[in-house]
């Protein structure tokens, strides 16, 4: 799963639970998002029986495109949903970060110049400082002494100026001004103006130097306003992604051909072409049939489970008729997809974005 937030959900690796039982653990964490693992065998089938079950219903939930509630170890609570917004603590992530605190520094600069004196991004990856950036020496803002706390990799950009939490650019701070340090007396100067923003404009805070040179909080101008809604505007909407993996077994491959390697081969030499309800997979390389899909591309319900406990998804082959016989297909079970009406299936409609597989398979060019 990918949770688009900027506050900190769990250290990598912590326990992710449902239930109270373990179901997954917490991955990596990229800029703006968190990325978390649910399921697999050993939490199905590796371990207590509760274990097992919730396991399962968790997948079966999130993989149907149900809201599930999420506990991470040391960490937050978060409810996923696929293709809706993640709910951290209560809390209903409305936009995702525009960059680090230094990309924000470099989309943004020319929009700053002139009407501040300088700009700190608050940001628990990379904290960007405007009049060290480059961006800003190139536009030729002077330096303003300030000081910012934490560990500086490259002009104008630093790491660790505060802890992970929910705070202030995905950091545990609430008040901005404890990042810093004192002011250079020697480069700053009573009345520097100063903006402190998070990288999705949830947060900021405009401030002047008073005769000592410390930061006195001021109303937000207007001109500034401005820039801080186009950092809102530039955000993309935060949601949670499920992307279901699994493999198909060698008892379902034999169920497709009488020598279940050769169907494997032709998937590997695009002979074949995989879906999983109608929905474009991506096939893993390296040995077997390991595919992963999106589940909002999947039908409604989709998805079922077996007492193993295991999950059963949808999946399909789609290859000419010539190039099934080669393979050793059942060639006796074949039948045209109208009669399967004749069983009293229910028929699904295929998603306008799915092009597979039957709008354009891949041994036709869709029209110009």
């Amino acid at each position: 799963m990918k949770i688009d937030t900027d506050r900190h959900l769990g250290p990598e690796c912590a326990i992710v639970r449902h239930a109270g039982e373990t179901v997954g653990h917490v991955t990596t964490a990229e800029y703006g998002s968190q990325m978390l693992s649910v399921g697999g065998v050993v939490h199905l089938t590796g371990g207590t029986k509760s274990e097992g079950r919730v396991t399962c219903e968790t997948l079966l939930e999130l993989c149907n495109a149900q809201p599930v509630e999420l506990t991470i170890d040391g960490g937050a609570t978060v409810v996923v949903q696929a293709g809706q917004p993640p709910i951290v603590n209560g809390y209903r992530e409305e936009r995702m970060r525009v960059g680090c605190g230094s990309a924000t520094i470099g989309m943004f600069a020319r929009q700053w110049f002139g009407k501040v004196d300088d700009v700190v991004v608050v940001d628990d990856h990379i904290t960007g400082v405007l009049s060290e950036h480059q961006a800003g020496k190139f536009l030729g803002v002077k330096d303003t002494g300030i000081k910012i706390k934490g560990r500086r990799s490259t002009p104008g950009r630093y790491f660790k100026v505060a802890d992970p939490g929910t705070g202030w650019g995905g950091t545990n701070i609430t008040d901005p001004l404890s990042i810093l340090g004192p002011f250079d007396k020697s480069e700053a100067w009573p009345g520097l103006r100063l903006l402190m923003v998070s990288t999705t404009g949830e947060h900021y805070g405009y401030y002047e130097l008073d005769e000592e040179l410390k930061p006195v909080e001021r109303d937000l101008p207007a001109a500034l306003s401005e820039s801080v809604e186009r950092i809102k505007e530039n955000c993309e909407p935060a949601l949670a992604s499920v992307l279901f993996m699994a493999g198909a077994g060698g008892s379902l491959r034999a169920g497709v051909t009488e020598n279940p390697v050769r169907l494997t081969r032709s998937v590997k030499d695009a002979l074949t072409c995989v879906t999983s309800g109608g929905a474009p997979v991506y096939v893993w390389p390296g040995g077997g049939i390991t595919f992963m899909v999106d589940v909002t591309r999947m039908p409604d319900n989709a998805f079922g489970y077996v007492p193993t406990p295991a999950l059963v998804a949808p999946i399909e082959f789609t290859l000419k008729l010539t190039d099934y016989a080669a393979l050793g297909g059942h060639m006796s079970e074949v039948r045209p997809i109208s009669s399967l009406a004749e069983d009293g299936r229910r028929e699904v409609a295929p998603r306008p974005e799915n092009p597979w597989p039957f709008i354009f398979p891949p041994w036709k060019k869709p029209p110009k």
